[in-house]
């Protein structure tokens, strides 16, 4: 979930320069995604870090096989609710370092049971304006990233979460070169995130470079002022352009720990109708989403942790637990995947 942040625009206008409008050869996009029924593993405090990144339940000493132990008690209580992907973040200071190598049993576990991954990129720190701050260790990261997993077809890569310090014309140049340069990643696995917060499809479903991708689609009430459930549904359609068909929405959510009634089609509260309304048009459109987030993200006054978590996350060493924090919320994810 997009923490508030102040927009510190770092320039990019050299490495802009140099990647240009790249034509890419495209493969045939995808009828529906439901096949995605996911949800984002994150960073306990969010994943916007100058530092490697240790998702909620892991800790830095973790050897690469305490992390698949981890990672495969966590799958289990995911899949019990109809989960098969997960969407997990990377950084520059995370891929190819030590961490890494035990980072991976995450990766790994999940591909092994056939859970769908996306691997997603999030800039370097939160004050980094919604640009990449190093072009140079972004392009090496995504090598060592492609060269690992470019032949897996359950790994699925999105080369930068929410671009919102790029104008739309800078960011689709940006992402036309990466899909040049890292060839060995496949259009038809290749997230191209919308505009701004990745809110916004439109340009980025016009643009004929990004024909055989599919499309990642954030969508939370508080980017908005409050709406009723209708609007909401026109305001998420009409953000989606005509890409519904290649679009995941990889981020969307709402608070799952204060007893919200997301069943109620009658309930007044702005967060449910948003809810409903999101995954109404999931469900419209064969769309698949992974919902903000299962466990981490950003804690929620001295909670300590995110009220929008779908889990609460106990256990100790590899013997990990999660449970569903509101039912309702549960059941109306499922009704967006199409469950």
């Amino acid at each position: 979930m997009t923490p508030i942040r102040r927009l510190l625009l770092v320039p990019l206008v050299a490495a802009l320069a140099a990647f240009g409008a790249v034509a890419v050869t495209s493969s045939p996009a995808a009828a529906a995604t439901n096949s995605f029924r996911g949800v984002n593993w994150a960073v306990l405090g969010d994943n916007f870090s100058t530092g490697p990144l240790v998702i909620s339940g892991l800790s830095s000493s973790d050897s690469y096989a305490t992390v698949q132990a981890k990672a495969n008690a966590l799958y289990d209580d995911m899949a019990a609710i109809g989960v098969n992907t997960v969407r997990l973040p990377i950084n520059t200071h995370t891929v190819g370092t030590a961490w890494w190598s035990a980072y991976r049993g995450a990766i790994d576990a999940a591909t092994a049971r056939g859970f769908k991954v996306i691997l997603a990129y999030w800039e370097d720190g939160a004050a980094s304006g919604g640009r990449i701050t190093n072009t140079a260790a972004w392009n090496t990261m995504w090598s060592n990233v492609t060269y690992l997993y470019g032949a897996n077809t359950n790994v699925y890569f999105e080369p930068m979460n929410e671009p919102h310090g790029y104008t739309s014309a800078e960011w689709r140049n940006v992402a036309a070169a990466w899909m040049s340069y890292h060839y060995s990643a496949v259009p038809a696995r290749t997230l191209i995130g919308g505009t701004g917060y990745s809110q916004d499809l439109r340009d980025v479903c016009n643009d004929s470079r990004f024909n055989g991708t599919l499309l990642s689609f954030h969508h939370y009430a508080f980017f908005y002022t409050a709406m009723t459930y209708d609007a909401w549904r026109t305001h998420v359609q009409t953000r989606l352009g005509n890409c519904a068909s290649r679009a995941v929405v990889t981020e969307f959510g709402a608070p799952m720990s204060t007893g919200l009634n997301y069943a109620d089609a009658n309930s007044t509260d702005n967060f449910v109708r948003h809810i409903r309304a999101v995954t109404q048009v999931m469900r419209d459109n064969q769309m698949g989403g992974t919902y903000w987030p299962a466990i981490g993200g950003k804690p929620t006054g001295t909670s300590g942790f995110d009220y929008y978590s779908m889990f609460a996350l106990s256990g100790s060493g590899t013997n990990l637990n999660l449970t569903v924090r509101n039912t309702s919320g549960k059941d109306r994810l499922r009704h967006g995947w199409g469950l």
